[in-house]
């Protein structure tokens, strides 16, 4: 997990760089460093005593899990952005989330995040509404 001390340096790396919009199939290094950034600052800010809690609305439970590993891989969806991190649960099985991420100012947020729920995210891409950046 990143901590808050890589997080600066990635941002002011990728202001010095200069960063261009997610807008062509390839992405620059600047600008993963800036997503990453982006979505490892939401998880932090997110932790409660070092776990990011999960509503099951239908199991009527809370989830606490525990970030395990940060994938690199970055989806496109439109405007936005999808990134992915591993995380663990109580009983030690990996469990994904995927985040959506939209650009504000020169840094992203994420406005949905979607925990243990990757057949939607294949089913865009299988309609190709959401497509992997190089």
């Amino acid at each position: 997990m990143l901590n808050s001390y890589k997080i600066f340096i990635y941002a002011a790396l990728a202001m010095l760089i200069g960063v261009q919009a997610v807008s062509g199939q390839a992405i620059d290094v600047a600008e993963k460093a800036v997503l990453q950034a982006a979505m490892q600052q939401h998880i932090d800010r997110n932790l409660v005593n070092g776990a990011y809690l999960n509503l099951d609305l239908d199991a009527g439970i809370v989830q606490s899990l525990r970030p395990a590993k940060a994938h690199t891989m970055i989806l496109k969806m439109g405007d936005h952005v999808v990134l992915y991190s591993d995380f663990r649960d109580s009983q030690g099985n990996l469990v994904n989330i995927d985040f959506y991420l939209v650009r504000r100012d020169r840094s992203y947020v994420v406005f949905h995040s979607a925990v243990d729920d990757r057949n939607k995210l294949r089913h865009l891409m299988k309609i190709g509404k959401v497509r992997q950046l190089e």
